[in-house]
């Protein structure tokens, strides 16, 4: 046999009478080891942060991983979860701050993989929603590599449900779309003509760095003022924080509220329904929310105790 990849054997037989019988090898993908059993990866979902919300599904492939690549929206909480004897792979990417940049992180998975191990690929919110799961599975399966893709909650569902701002309503919102504040490469993503429309609830990830812009863009692309916007910082864990505005005015009072990142921007009518669910709402009561209480007669006001505050 040669050496290539893909090789003719020929084996003659006097029982075939001296026939030549031609089989062909199969190509191997690349940097496979003979006699290695190929491995597989999982591309996990692990939500929103909070553990309790982790598929159980999710939990018995974490417990069986050999190798675990993980993102920095990973709360330390479920990292624990992983099998105690993995190899764990911080690969975090933060707005331009990538600790591996997204073909290392490629490169590592074929890897592992090849080498016959189980790897999970451990993604904040769900690995299908402005995760990089589609790309990184389409080098996976270019080294005809096996994976599973596990989904979680992603972190549109998990805000939006804890501050109690259901995301469709049959009398606010027939629809609902999640967007990207940032296109490839860091590009801003200004199509706001797409967001106008008074019947649909507007999900931004990634946007609160630029929230003054998009705000002014929607605005000047013909969206009300007067729309209902939430910023939602730190999706379903403790630390959660709730910004309540409108579209005109959301931005300065993020300027004087300042919540940090990851953060989630909700815009549309079905967020006037915080304040019908917010003082019977296990969710958030005791949380800090700064909201723009106009309506109530009153200036802006930080509520540690909404209950009390409502």
């Amino acid at each position: 046999m040669t050496d290539s990849s893909s090789s003719i054997i020929t084996i003659t037989s006097n029982n075939l009478s001296n026939k030549s019988c031609n089989f062909r090898v199969q190509d191997k993908p690349l940097g496979i080891e003979k006699n290695v059993k190929m491995g597989t990866v999982h591309l996990v979902g692990a939500g929103s942060g909070d553990p309790e919300l982790l598929t159980l599904k999710a939990l018995r492939i974490m417990q069986k991983a050999d190798v675990v690549l993980y993102d920095s929206l990973v709360s330390e909480d479920i990292l624990d979860m992983c099998a105690l004897t993995a190899e764990k792979v911080f690969v975090g990417k933060r707005r331009a701050n990538h600790a591996i940049p997204q073909e290392g992180i490629n490169e590592l998975l074929v890897k592992h993989a090849l080498a016959g191990k189980t790897v999970v690929r451990l993604k904040g919110g769900d690995p299908f929603i402005f995760g990089r799961g589609g790309e990184e599975l389409q080098e996976v399966v270019r080294h005809g590599i096996r994976f599973e893709s596990i989904p979680g909650i992603t972190a549109a569902s998990a805000a939006a449900s804890r501050a109690g701002i259901p995301l469709t309503h049959r009398d606010y919102a027939q629809s609902v779309k999640f967007v990207t504040a940032c296109k490839k490469s860091g590009a801003p993503n200004n199509d706001y003509y797409e967001h106008l429309d008074s019947k649909q609830t507007v999900v931004f990830y990634m946007g609160l760095n630029r929230l003054y812009e998009m705000t002014q863009g929607l605005i000047a692309a013909g969206r009300d003022s007067n729309t209902p916007f939430a910023v939602i910082s730190h999706a379903s864990l403790p630390t959660q924080q709730l910004l309540i505005g409108t579209l005109g005015s959301i931005a300065n009072q993020q300027a004087v509220a300042k919540l940090p990142t990851p953060a989630l921007l909700i815009m549309g009518n079905v967020v006037t329904l915080y304040h019908e669910f917010a003082s019977y709402n296990l969710g958030v009561l005791g949380e800090n929310v700064l909201i723009d209480v106009d309506e109530f007669a009153t200036s802006k006001v930080l509520m540690r105790d909404l209950e009390n505050a409502i």
